[in-house]
């Protein structure tokens, strides 16, 4: 098995172009949070002609309402949520040069066409590993949208932040072609 590929935000073309399905991401710097409520938001922003809360191009945003911090930390519980609730919405976002989404369960056709059109990748974190990968958050702080509570827009300072690439800028799709192997 190969080492990890590590990745700093904000991400470029390159980086992303280089990856493959399956492979093994530590990612570093910024990752954005937000979740269904905060992409709805984000979207009439845009509609309305203003400006989102932080600038997207290049950047990652994780699909995640983390849980409160425990004193002396950044962040509670940090675990994935299910990226197909953003779908309606994601598109949009790679229009706006989003790089990078993480969350986890597979993601829509048209959510995979537009992954190709705009250069972006979708990684899976791993679920039910929520208190681990919260100890990959250096910093968190909310950004936008505090009335959303845990949904509120974040930014968090990770390193070495553990992520599996699943849908590459070619349209592969790692829960498609690991699935193949095993209909034979």
């Amino acid at each position: 098995m190969s080492a990890p590929i590590k990745l700093t935000t904000p991400l470029r073309d390159e980086d992303v172009e280089k990856l493959n399905i399956g492979d093994r991401i530590l990612m570093s710097g910024s990752l954005y949070t937000a979740r269904d409520a905060a992409h709805k938001r984000m979207i009439h922003q845009l509609d309305r002609g203003e400006r989102l809360p932080f600038d997207v191009q290049g950047q990652v945003i994780y699909y995640v309402g983390p849980s409160p911090a425990r004193p002396g930390r950044p962040i509670g519980a940090a675990g994935p949520t299910t990226s197909y609730r953003m779908d309606a919405y994601s598109p949009r976002l790679m229009e706006e040069g989003l790089k990078g989404m993480i969350g986890k369960g597979m993601r829509s056709a048209e959510v995979i066409d537009a992954m190709k059109r705009h250069r972006c990748v979708y990684m899976a974190a791993v679920g039910g590993a929520a208190a681990l990968l919260s100890r990959c958050v250096k910093e968190a702080e909310i950004i936008a949208y505090e009335d959303l509570g845990p949904e509120a827009v974040r930014r968090l300072q990770v390193e070495d932040f553990p992520v599996i690439l699943v849908n590459d800028v070619r349209g592969h799709d790692l829960y498609e072609e690991g699935a193949k192997k095993y209909r034979k």
